[in-house]
């Protein structure tokens, strides 16, 4: 399965398609065992000896098995400990809930922010915007977020949004956007010195020093869902040269 999934890195692969052990992939008895264990990311799912492609796109693989499915996919769906940013839809009680773009919104509880107690309650509007992970995403139960991490700090999460664009883009952007040393990030802050906030279900939260900038980083960030790397740093050159 190893060499076969290697094979088809970079290709582009549809749902259905699959990959199982070969004969000479299987165990020996008699020489040193090294059995190599396969990490299936986003859009593909083991069932058996066999490793099925659940979400066309195309496949990548980083050091040292991990593969996953690279696809300009939108519908975001839950997944426990990550980081989203929602809106404050309702206030009922001491529970808040958000829209985080899913099929169902999720709960965010009065006390899961940094400091919170009975007597001291933070202060969220119907409205406002949060930063926030998934510690419960199960698809028999409710999702619900804290926006406190397992140390009970804040770390960055809670609410924001004083000014600033709310925007969306696809879920394959966001992860390169939020890869290490990322192309599309250092570009951007060579060009316009910002304050972004991703989240992984595909939204985007940016502020710059004036409301023509912040609006020109949203499109550029629009734009490189369909572009190249070399087209997106002509685009770049052609808004620098413009805007200098």
């Amino acid at each position: 399965m190893f060499s076969s999934l290697k094979s088809k890195i970079g290709q582009v692969l549809l749902p259905g398609d699959e990959f199982s052990f070969q004969t000479d992939e299987t165990i020996s008895l008699t020489g040193p065992t090294k059995q190599e264990k396969v990490v299936c990311g986003p859009g593909l799912r083991r069932s058996g000896d066999r490793l099925l492609v659940c979400k066309s796109g195309v496949l990548r693989h980083k050091a040292p098995n991990m593969f996953w499915m690279d696809s300009q996919q939108r519908r975001y769906v839950a997944v426990k400990g990550e980081a989203v940013i929602g809106i404050i839809t309702v206030k009922s009680g001491d529970v808040f809930k958000v829209d985080f773009g899913g099929s169902e919104q999720a709960s965010l509880s009065y006390l899961a922010f940094e400091g919170a107690t009975k007597r001291n309650r933070p202060n969220v509007q119907v409205g406002d915007l949060v930063f926030a992970q998934f510690v419960v995403a199960n698809k028999d139960m409710e999702p619900e977020l804290v926006c406190v991490d397992s140390s009970g700090r804040a770390n960055g999460m809670g609410v924001f949004g004083g000014g600033g664009l709310l925007f969306n883009v696809s879920l394959g952007l966001v992860r390169r956007l939020l890869a290490p040393h990322s192309d599309v990030l250092k570009d951007l802050q060579q060009l316009f010195p910002c304050e972004l906030v991703v989240g992984m279900n595909g939204r985007l939260w940016v502020k710059s020093s004036s409301l023509q900038r912040t609006l020109i980083i949203a499109n550029l960030l629009q734009s490189c869902d369909t572009m190249t790397a070399p087209q997106r740093q002509q685009l770049f050159k052609r808004v620098a040269q413009g805007a200098l």
